[in-house]
């Protein structure tokens, strides 16, 4: 799977008429991408960076219907999202698991009142449940997460939400489109928008940014999945349109997994403003988060506020024996929501208190835009997108094939204790690869699992270009220890210059690109 060659098709206009133009390579747009490829239509995706590289790999890694949500009196968003989880565990149980949570009880009321609302999030997943919500005992609780807080504990209540991978599920959904006959292509932005003689959007102006060229594509239907750039293309078509995005800022922080000591995650149901806290295994890690903080600027790598880490360092504190202090801190990342906030809002309305759910519109050009939602939506999302595309421009319809598709490397596994799992049916092509060359077989450092088998899979079939692609949503190293993937950018890259044939001054700037975007990942 070479993007050059993806390119060349596109610049050759070896198709005249797209059905489907999909701009955005986060999960939107990648799911978008597969709906409309497994549908039958021509389809083509544009990522002006890397597949997911903006807010889609910055999440708290949860399949999850949203308690706090249900809380809200969102109900038929929970039950949307309680949907779309069991689907996402049947159709790609390589990535997604089942996780318990705990929440731990320090008032009397807590145990009843926390076992009567998870049992509605239970009924409400119906059939696609992941286990029951039951009360705890103190020992049960402490046995379950043995760093907990004890001091006035009372019990506990458990339950049951998906966890997964979110960098590595989009790279799936790259690979799926393109099993079904999507071109998709990373680092191509989308300078302006075509438009026919009665107005209509009919193509785009894209860049290969690699190699500084142009090149124009017709399409029938152009969607605008481009998350907190939303804007952006929606100016493009209409300069004088309002905003549609409010961004609001995810922290998370990411310790080492003692600070749980067990395989269960915890959830605190009310902090300071309101939110509720997670802290989740992940790859022999925990990820503490997240805040809700609005911001301003739209950015491709937002940076952690003192602020906001210290929110997260003291309010699990608060919850857990071994207090995370800023020198334990081996990763914090942050990542901008798409916020599909009222056109008409208040100034003041805060950030938390806009619902979590998609906006999808039609412009009077027939630009369709889809923006907000989450990662647990994405393929209700793109299924509603693509029958919005396919009314507004009267083309032949194809029923939504994605309920109980099989996302690529589909493998269901119980064995989670090694890296590789990630990779479902393609770690046996991985392994291939180690045995034809020894060499690959080697780990990038010894405190990790990661092999150089992986960097040159990564660069085969994962259309990695980049240095910050491979160690930031490749093989995940990035966000499970900054400082660590500062010291093997060297090594890594080295690596990729002989599969690619680049230069040593080619190494020189990846790794310096590479260093200035993890330093945003240190915390100093």
């Amino acid at each position: 799977m070479k993007r050059s060659d993806f390119i060349d098709q596109l610049k050759r206009n070896y198709i005249s008429q797209w059905d489907f133009i999909v701009i955005g390579g986060g999960a939107t747009g990648l799911g978008i991408a597969v709906d409309a490829a497994s549908r039958g239509y021509k389809t083509v995706l544009l990522e002006q960076s890397d597949f997911s590289k903006a807010t889609s790999s910055r999440s708290t890694k949860l399949v999850h219907g949203g308690v706090r949500y249900l809380k809200n009196g969102d109900v038929g968003l929970v039950r949307e999202a309680l949907r779309e989880r069991g689907y996402l565990q049947k159709n790609a149980p390589h990535l997604v698991k089942n996780q318990r949570f705990i929440i731990g009880n320090y008032s009397w009321w807590e145990k009843p009142f926390y076992t009567v609302g998870l049992t509605m999030y239970d009924l409400l997943a119906g059939r696609l449940g992941l286990g029951r919500s039951l009360p705890m005992t103190k020992s049960g609780v402490i046995k379950s997460v043995p760093q907990i807080e004890q001091k006035g504990l009372k019990g506990g209540v458990v339950y049951h939400d998906g966890q997964f991978d979110d960098a590595r599920l989009a790279i799936n959904l790259m690979q799926t489109a393109v099993e079904y006959g999507a071109t998709v292509v990373n680092y191509t932005r989308v300078t302006s928008l075509v438009k026919d003689a009665k107005g209509k959007v009919s193509g785009v102006v894209a860049k290969d940014l690699l190699n500084d060229e142009e090149f124009t594509l017709h399409g029938t239907c152009i969607i605008n999945a481009t998350g907190v750039f939303v804007d952006d293309i929606i100016k493009m078509d209409n300069k004088n349109e309002a905003p549609l995005v409010r961004p609001s800022q995810g922290v998370h922080v990411v310790v080492d997994k003692s600070f749980l000591g067990g395989d269960d995650a915890i959830m605190i149901p009310k902090t300071s403003d309101g939110r509720v806290m997670f802290g989740v295994p992940w790859h022999n890690r925990v990820i503490l988060g997240t805040t809700d903080t609005p911001m301003k600027d739209f950015v491709l790598e937002p940076f952690a506020l003192k602020e906001e880490v210290d929110f997260i360092l003291e309010t699990a504190g608060r919850y857990l024996v071994k207090k995370p202090k800023r020198e334990d801190v081996l990763c914090v990342f942050a990542g901008l929501r798409p916020l599909a906030a009222p056109r008409k809002q208040s100034e003041e309305m805060k950030t938390k208190e806009i619902s979590r759910s998609h906006k999808l519109l039609a412009s009077d050009s027939d630009l369709i835009t889809i923006t907000g939602g989450k990662w647990t939506t994405y393929r209700i999302m793109a299924e509603e997108t693509v029958d919005l595309a396919i009314k507004k421009k009267g083309i032949t319809f194809k029923p939504c094939v994605t309920k109980k598709m099989k996302v690529h490397g589909y493998k269901k596994t119980k064995d989670r204790s090694n890296w590789m799992y990630v990779y479902g049916s393609d770690q046996d092509d991985i392994l291939k690869l180690e045995k034809e060359n020894p060499a690959y077989a080697q780990k990038l450092d010894p405190e990790f699992d990661f092999k150089v088998s992986q960097v040159i899979w990564a660069i085969r079939q994962e259309m990695a270009i980049t240095l910050d692609d491979v160690l930031a949503r490749r093989v995940r190293l990035l966000c499970l220890d900054a400082r660590k993937s500062i010291e093997i950018a060297e090594k890594v890259a080295r690596i990729m210059a002989a599969e690619l044939s680049e230069s040593d001054e080619w190494v020189e700037k990846q790794v310096a690109e590479f260093t200035d975007i993890a330093m945003g990942y240190v915390l100093n």
